[in-house]
């Protein structure tokens, strides 16, 4: 058995070591996921206040976005959340969509 502990050792403390040399997140992916948290958040507050997705789609139509990716990808957060049965409050929506959004941007470098 003693081999086995050894390398399952091994094999953490290098996943540790990897882990430190990772690249910090720069400013810009730290602004995409808080912008994502916020949809995120507004189509929670609506879909809690028994908004249809259907006006909450139509809101964000008219909405002035700074770049175009951000309308479409809107929309598949607000149509992912309306179609969660999750009722956590707002700001747990918020907190939750941040913090997995970091921890991709993170996995990916």
């Amino acid at each position: 058995m003693r081999p086995i502990r050894a390398t399952v050792a091994v094999f953490s403390l290098t996943a540790l070591a990897f882990g430190a040399h990772a690249k910090p997140l720069d400013q810009n992916d730290r602004k995409v996921c808080g912008w994502g948290s916020q949809i995120a958040a507004e189509a929670q507050q609506a879909k809690l206040s028994g908004v249809t997705l259907y006006a909450t789609r139509k809101k964000l139509q008219v909405r002035r976005f700074a770049k175009p990716w951000m309308r479409m990808t809107a929309f598949g957060i607000t149509e992912q959340t309306y179609n969660s049965r999750s009722r956590l409050p707002t700001a747990a929506i918020k907190k939750t969509y941040y913090e997995q959004c970091i921890q991709h941007a993170i996995a990916k470098r």
